[in-house]
């Protein structure tokens, strides 16, 4: 039988269905597991993280909005992922871990071999969380390391802690999408996004909508877009005192480079972009991520194909 997914979304989980989940991740039938705000018992929440330890088919898995709500979890799951070799998108989005807590999560993440999106928006992180995260975003020519990072409503990231990651981002071999939305960031920290974008050969999409930006942020990007080739193809300025027609001149230069190298190169790039995006697609009902066809509160299970990048695309 070919890999599934099992989305569960709001709900509380009975007892035949956690049996259900481990089964399905003992047998390796499970590819992507979402049980986004789910609630189940910490008995339950141990069988399922024992389960994922062991699968090898899993790629995907969302525990968003507080299903990993206590110390005691964050240790399940970090032992889980010290022992798995498969995951390869993690999403905890709108789970109260804290500095302290990604501090236990973060020696399985460095040393997990496949992962590569990582979404801790909204997490209650600080300027220490950085200092760990910055070490998941390795130096041109180090080991692999993530691709995708959502940071998302981190509130408590000070400038000192922005400026740090900056420079991990401008040294970076690997990060080609950076979420940083809905953080206090100002111009001062735009600047030094700037720069670190232009040092930048991989990242491709930058979000900083509602990051207290103004035209002036907006001018530094335009200069920057205009004079510095750079590998950026999306940047997201909605909802800051930016004027609408910075906005569309910066929208039409990325759009001009995007042209041009679909015509040296042909599409075959963007098409794979395309589908390495999708696990970090969002929509905003509230202030949480969702992964595509996330919406659903019943348990859906869907055939995928074992030659995909990643599952997401057959949720569509």
């Amino acid at each position: 039988m070919l890999p599934s997914s099992i989305q569960i979304s709001g709900e509380p989980l009975s007892g035949a269905e956690v049996r259900d989940i481990c089964r399905g991740l003992r047998d390796n039938a499970v590819r992507l597991l979402s049980l986004r705000g789910c609630r189940l018992c910490d008995r339950d929440f141990g069988r399922i993280c024992r389960a994922l330890a062991g699968a090898t088919s899993l790629a995907q898995l969302n525990l968003n909005l507080g299903v990993v709500s206590s110390p005691s979890r964050i240790k399940q799951l970090a032992e889980a992922l010290r022992t798995n070799r498969s995951i390869q998108s993690l999403f905890l989005h709108g789970s109260p871990l804290t500095d302290a807590g990604l501090a236990l999560l973060n020696p399985a993440l460095a040393l997990h071999p496949a992962l590569v999106a990582l979404d801790l928006g909204d997490c209650m992180l600080g300027d220490e969380a950085i200092n760990l995260i910055c070490g998941l975003l390795p130096p041109d020519g180090a080991k692999s390391g993530l691709k995708e990072l959502t940071l998302s409503a981190n509130p408590g990231i000070t400038p000192k802690g922005w400026s740090r990651l900056a420079i991990a981002v401008a040294h970076s071999s690997q990060v080609r999408v950076l979420n940083l939305d809905y953080n206090p960031l100002g111009d001062h920290v735009a600047g030094m996004l700037a720069v670190a974008v232009a040092s930048s050969r991989t990242l491709e999409v930058l979000d900083l909508e509602g990051t207290g930006l103004t035209n002036q942020s907006a001018q530094t990007l335009l200069d920057m877009v205009e004079n510095y080739p750079t590998a950026l193809r999306s940047l997201v300025l909605a909802e800051n005192s930016i004027s609408p027609e910075l906005q569309q001149q910066i929208c039409d230069l990325l759009s001009e480079g995007e042209e041009e190298e679909e015509v040296a190169g042909g599409t075959g790039n963007t098409q794979e972009w395309e589908r390495e995006r999708e696990p970090a697609a969002h929509q905003r009902g509230s202030s949480s991520w969702m992964c595509p066809g996330d919406a659903s509160s019943q348990m859906v299970l869907m055939t995928s194909g074992l030659g995909d990048s990643l599952l997401a695309e057959t949720e569509m």
